[in-house]
């Protein structure tokens, strides 16, 4: 990791001040800079919705969105404990520890060993959790929490600065806005990845590509495609590495 490409991502990180802002495609990118810049294997991002609950809103890569969802479906896991404190959660050997026995196993069972959760916080709000995933059991160094908490601390405060920019009432509306684009980006997934014959995760890569290839918004180009009124074909060099 270097300094200047650490000052590049806080700077994409902070960059919410433009009139087509995407929080989906923004979140998303949070998820995957953490695996990028932290040398975990996969991140999840859960936000709270209109009625304060967490909802999954971006994750880097499908077997982790199942997993947070499972979270949800199961009640126990280091993102709700670490929504409900406000503080990191921890657990450095997932198969050997005692809490939230559904999750470690559905954990162990996709190939997680360690989780790390840490809170989207500012000041004494708390609108969400960033949780972080290896597959080799271990803690997250301190210098590596450090820059994962400033990422999350950075994404939070762009969200909400992004609230207060567009004179909305509530940050859970903006979050309910981007809950139900999130729908339909699912579905779209679905549809390409039946459509195409690729996995899901790659499905995403697709149609994630083509959206900014033409400028559309990730929700928008979703809804298009679910609609028919945009005909998507995989490029070879649309597929993940």
């Amino acid at each position: 990791m270097t300094q200047v490409r650490l000052t590049d991502v806080f700077v994409e990180m902070a960059d919410t001040l433009v009139d087509d802002f995407d929080v989906i495609d923004f979140l998303h990118n949070l998820t995957g800079r953490c695996v990028e810049l932290l040398g975990v294997t996969a991140a999840g991002l859960m936000l709270t919705d209109e009625r304060g609950s967490l909802q999954v809103i971006a994750a880097s890569t499908e077997k982790t969105r199942l997993l947070e969802l499972f979270q949800l479906q199961t009640d126990q896991g280091p993102c709700l404990d670490c929504f409900s404190s406000g503080e990191p959660v921890s657990v450095a050997d997932l198969p050997s520890a005692s809490k939230w026995p559904h999750f470690s196993a559905a954990a162990e069972e996709v190939g997680f060993a360690a989780v790390h959760a840490l809170p989207m916080r500012l000041r004494t709000e708390v609108i969400g959790a960033l949780n972080l995933f290896h597959t080799e059991p271990g803690t997250l160094d301190e210098d590596k929490q450090r820059i994962g908490q400033a990422l999350a601390d950075v994404a939070t405060i762009g969200l909400l600065q992004q609230r207060a920019i567009q004179h909305r009432d509530s940050l859970t509306e903006q979050l309910q806005t981007a809950l139900n684009s999130r729908i339909l980006i699912e579905q779209a997934k679905g549809t390409l990845s039946e459509r195409l014959g690729l996995e899901v995760d790659e499905a995403f890569v697709v149609l994630r590509t083509q959206a900014r290839s033409r400028n559309q918004r990730l929700s928008d180009y979703a809804k298009a495609v679910l609609e028919g009124s945009e005909e998507v074909q995989a490029e070879p060099d649309e597929a993940p590495r």
